[in-house]
């Protein structure tokens, strides 16, 4: 999986469309049908990209953009409405929106954009440092990992889910915020496939990996001798 695209549109039939076009290329996807459902699910599920409509019900799509980017969440965004004026595009990325398309458009130019705003906003920069913890360390440009200097197999999953919790050490990740951040599964999948993964890297690293559990909250990184 590519990770979760969060399509908020109150057509139906546009939704099951974009669904369809979107899945086919790898990506988990969650549809919202009103704009309040949409911000709660963008907070929660941490969606790769959101397909934002701007006409909704309850709480229209720029409403959902602003309370996003007030909040500090930079998740790409593709503004889809059936207006064409130039104002309504400008203003769209004023906003911050990373995209805007105009009704009619093609599922498959949908999914074009989506790949490329994902693509933008995960590409690892030839410069972008090693994470390090303890005696960790996740090379994100080569995809290594080597413990005490010594390279450590890890599957691309694996290595995801290491990467992941690395990126921000400390930071408690519940189950369903892994699957859609890393698996860009919907909450609704069983969360078990985590904790598969995460024995599996923990059996790769032995006692000095860097992933705790908290109990009745989920997993983060940190340094063997944090507390």
């Amino acid at each position: 999986m590519r990770g979760l695209i969060l399509v908020v549109e109150d057509e139906r039939a546009i939704s099951d469309l974009l669904r369809l076009y979107i899945s086919r290329e790898g990506f988990g996807v969650h549809v919202a049908t009103d704009g309040l459902s949409a911000l709660s699910a963008a907070r929660t599920m941490h969606p790769a990209a959101i397909v934002l409509d701007v006409g909704l019900p309850a709480m229209d799509g720029t409403e959902v953009c602003r309370a996003l980017r007030a909040e500090g969440n930079w998740v790409p965004i593709l503004f889809c409405t059936a207006r064409d004026d130039e104002v309504d595009r400008v203003l769209g990325l004023e906003l911050g929106a990373d995209d805007y398309i105009t009704k009619p458009f093609s599922p498959r130019e949908v999914v074009a954009r989506i790949k490329s705003v994902v693509r933008r906003a995960s590409l690892v920069t030839a410069d972008e440092k090693p994470l390090e913890l303890g005696e960790v360390t996740v090379d994100l440009v080569t995809r290594r990992v080597t413990l005490g200097g010594e390279p450590v197999a890890l599957t691309a999953t694996e290595f995801d889910l290491l990467a992941h919790l690395m990126r921000h050490p400390g930071r408690v990740y519940s189950r369903e915020q892994l699957l859609s951040e890393v698996w860009g599964y919907a909450a609704v999948v069983g969360t078990r496939t985590v904790d598969v993964h995460v024995a599996q890297v923990r059996g790769k690293l032995g006692d000095r990996n860097p992933i705790r559990t908290v109990r009745g909250v989920g997993y983060s990184a940190e340094a063997p001798d944090a507390s």
